[in-house]
């Protein structure tokens, strides 16, 4: 099923969101403590992606387990920033379990995840496969349910409707014609994190300066706050906002 996490606020090293906390997200991949829809562990990959200043995110994606990986630890112990999204991969039976295949997905500025999985894979999702233009199907990143959610938001996003919208819209007309998909999204550009909650599990904690949104709360702090199922968040280091998918 995935698990992710978004943050913004003041700089901190990327060890210290992916490896310090005590139900970090490198425990998260093989130790989660809720795996709604199955799976048991996340051991088919992940992903990080930060901002290092203004202009667009960099990436670091493999198809192994994150803790098999010293690289990720190397640089997360010397890598700061202020706007990060990570996620480690539990690959549904049948999907390609490759370095592209792991989120965060990216175009431009913006980062993608998706905790979750869309029912009756590939099938379902034909028709809204069909109103998608030839070029963004077969340059997908991956043949995953993921990565073409990403290409749905990704071509509304270029239709230039609000990232919001975007997500929301995306999610709605998946469950229509996929019930019971599991949806969790997060998409962020480094200033915004729009996430929707469907069938799993998000939480949030905030500090005055900060927002982080994870699968799972990495520490027993009572500030964590559960989003509910349904919902949609957009939040900024400054502040967060959670209502209805249908009123976004």
């Amino acid at each position: 099923m995935c698990r992710h996490l978004a943050y913004l606020g003041p700089p901190v090293s990327l060890r210290e969101l992916l490896f310090d906390p005590p139900y970090s997200l490198v425990r998260q991949s093989w130790a989660p403590r809720d795996m709604r829809g199955g799976g048991t562990i996340n051991a088919d990959g992940f992903g990080v992606g930060w901002y290092p200043g203004d202009g667009e995110p960099v990436r670091y994606r493999r198809a192994q387990p994150i803790w098999s990986d010293p690289t990720i630890a190397q640089l997360a112990g010397v890598t700061s920033a202020g706007a990060v999204l990570a996620a480690v991969r539990s690959a549904t039976v049948g999907m390609a379990v490759l370095d592209s295949a792991a989120a965060p997905f990216a175009e431009g500025r913006w980062l993608f995840s998706h905790n979750g999985a869309v029912r009756g894979w590939p099938d379902s999702l034909v028709p809204l496969a069909a109103a998608l233009p030839v070029r963004d199907l077969i340059t997908l990143d991956a043949a995953t349910d993921s990565a073409l959610l990403w290409a749905l938001v990704r071509h509304r996003l270029r239709s230039g409707i609000k990232p919001n919208r975007a997500v929301a819209e995306t999610v709605v007309s998946v469950t229509r014609t996929a019930p019971g998909s599991r949806l969790n999204l997060l998409l962020t550009d480094g200033h915004t994190v729009v996430a929707s909650v469907v069938g799993h599990a998000l939480s949030i904690r905030t500090t005055p300066a900060s927002v982080l949104l994870a699968s799972e709360p990495h520490d027993d702090d009572p500030g964590w706050q559960e989003v509910p199922d349904g919902h949609l968040v957009e939040a900024t280091a400054a502040g967060v906002r959670v209502r209805a998918l249908t009123e976004a």
